[in-house]
């Protein structure tokens, strides 16, 4: 079980997600290899966790089996905590997901988290290939109730490899989700626009029900936050926002494209921006909708994140951050990472 030790934002625990973003120019082989040597770096650096998502049929991210790259990463480290962020609940049976984490657990004991979604394939054609449907996210409390009883030896039978409750266990809680979490004793993440979104000086509504309505569980004796922010940092903002732009146009084209492509050069998308002859077309609402995803990140100098970082978690009471966003520039990416991990260490 994790340490619930409140932390002040000065030394924070923070972790990275990474989606496995694909790059233009670059395999999908190349993205994943380069996934576990990042989660190699994290671990010299000193991160606490590194987690994958799932996503199916995604042009631009090349994670879709989170359990399957996580055994890749923590054969390849060894001390590192690896996990999901996160397994989409509703694409699979409970029993499966339980199984496969518990394996983890027996191959890599103390190293391993199960970070829980409740989204369903994007499309008619994945759910359709994933036998689900829309609905099947609506059964995900009691999926969680049956994944959690495999999990602690509660289920209609034994699950192999046991887990007795070893496997920490996070939602991944937007509205019902924090109730969820609380009810089961469970951790959580938190992310999106409510992390932005302050009236005065009160705190996160959500998540001030969630500590309210938590109740102790064999996973967590005490409630416990992570936040996840888009977040990079450089020598200055200006090379930050390099950093997180081109995520941020992608975004942006998928709401008009429908699909989320693969990330391009920060060179193409400022010449796309500033109108440059020869660039292609963009629209003001093309900019404005980059301008709303970069708002709903942190990127700056060391300075401006720290400070960022600290009012986030003032705002929230959280645990740990969790570092998310995918960047096309690797140099970049990884002066980022040792940027962020010599701030709250």
């Amino acid at each position: 079980m994790p340490d619930m030790t409140s932390h002040p934002a000065t030394s924070l625990p923070v972790s990275l997600l990474d989606r496995a973003n694909t790059i233009e120019g670059s395999t999908e082989a190349e993205v994943l290899n380069g996934v576990i040597a990042r989660a190699q770096r994290a671990e010299r650096l000193g991160y606490s966790r590194f987690w994958v998502a799932e996503h199916h049929g995604v042009p631009g991210i090349a994670g879709s089996t989170p359990t399957l790259l996580m055994a890749a990463i923590a054969a390849a480290t060894d001390r590192l905590r690896v996990g999901s962020g996160g397994v989409m609940l509703p694409n699979h049976q409970p029993l499966v997901v339980a199984e496969q984490a518990a394996t983890l657990q027996a191959l890599f004991p103390g190293r391993i988290d199960l970070g829980l979604g409740r989204s369903v394939g994007f499309t008619p054609a994945v759910r359709s290939a994933l036998r689900r449907d829309k609905e099947a996210a609506q059964q995900f409390p009691e999926d969680l109730a049956e994944l959690l009883g495999f999990l602690g030896g509660t289920g209609p039978f034994t699950a192999r490899p046991q887990d007795h409750a070893t496997t920490p266990v996070f939602v991944l809680a937007t509205g019902q989700g924090l109730r969820w979490a609380a009810e089961a004793g469970l951790a959580v993440v938190v992310g999106g626009p409510s992390l932005f979104q302050r009236r005065g000086d009160a705190g996160h509504e959500g998540l001030a029900r969630y500590r309210r309505d938590f109740r102790p569980s064999p996973w967590f004796a005490e409630p416990y936050v992570i936040v996840s922010v888009n977040l990079a940092v450089a020598d200055t903002r200006e090379a930050a926002r390099d950093l997180v732009l081109p995520e941020a146009w992608a975004l942006a084209q998928s709401r008009v494209k429908g699909e989320f492509r693969a990330l391009e050069p920060v060179t193409d998308i400022r010449a796309r921006l500033r109108g440059e002859a020869g660039a292609g077309p963009v629209t003001d609402r093309d900019r404005r909708r980059v301008e709303e995803n970069l708002a709903s990140g942190i990127h700056g100098t060391p300075g401006e994140v720290r400070a960022a970082v600290e009012s986030l978690v003032d705002f929230t009471g959280a645990d740990e951050l969790l570092v998310t966003g995918g960047m096309s520039d690797p140099a970049g990416q990884r002066r980022s990472d040792e940027l962020v991990a010599g701030l709250f260490s």
